[in-house]
């Protein structure tokens, strides 16, 4: 029988030319790329344990913010005389920078809660960071030690109406009954907690430039409506 010398065959492999090889290549590059991106088990993005990183703070310089500082499990009792010193200083130092003030604080035993004032999101955000790197610095000076002073990132909370703002300094001012509420203490309404603005700080903290902390304490614009009795 007559070869066809038209066509290539593969050596030792009778009936296999090497048209069909590059046929079977394309085939295969054409599959691969059709593959590619495609669903495949156990990929993509895990389900469950996501950060939720929420939606970007946007302040308004009209509104004041309560802000929570938490500290390090090892860190020292912040409402020891001798703490409370050097935080003041800190305080004191960091009170009014980059538009953002400091009017109100409360010391805790390993947490701090403040009412601050800032012109943005910006400024708030310039403030804290030096307010909290002064924390530090006293606290690491006091305990003598180098090292990580803040449990994380701070919590903020935008006061959009004078309703909150009533809350929240009452809160602020009052933190420490309601702490020792929670261990059977029980306070007399009329004490003022020393570690707190709910006695004057002056020199420390900054005074108010918002409408809503502007208004006397006493005012009904700050006074908290009664909580809502349950059944």
């Amino acid at each position: 029988m007559a070869a066809d010398w038209g066509v290539l065959f593969v050596d030792n492999v009778p009936g296999v030319t090497y048209a069909d090889i590059k046929m079977a290549r394309f085939r295969q590059r054409e599959l691969d790329f059709h593959t590619w991106g495609g669903r495949r088990k156990g990929a993509g993005r895990k389900k469950g344990h996501r950060v939720s990183h929420g939606r970007r703070l946007v302040l308004k310089k009209r509104f004041p913010v309560h802000v929570t500082v938490r500290m390090a499990d090892d860190i020292c009792n912040l409402r020891s005389k001798r703490c409370f010193r050097e935080l003041q200083k800190a305080f004191a130092g960091g009170r009014a920078r980059f538009g953002f003030r400091l009017i109100e604080f409360s010391v805790q035993g390993n947490h701090v809660h403040l009412i601050v004032e800032a012109e943005d999101e910006t400024s708030l955000a310039r403030g804290m960071q030096g307010l909290n790197i002064r924390i530090a610095i006293a606290i690491n000076r006091i305990m003598k030690r180098k090292g990580k002073v803040l449990a994380d990132r701070y919590h903020t909370r935008i006061l959009r109406n004078p309703t909150q703002v009533g809350h929240a300094l009452n809160y602020v001012r009052r933190n420490y009954q309601k702490h020792a509420e929670s261990w059977g203490e029980i306070i007399p309404a009329s004490w003022r907690d020393p570690f707190s603005t709910a006695i004057p700080q002056l020199g420390v903290v900054s005074p108010p430039k918002t409408w809503m902390l502007s208004e006397p304490p006493d005012s009904p614009k700050h006074t908290p409506s009664p909580a809502p009795k349950h059944a």
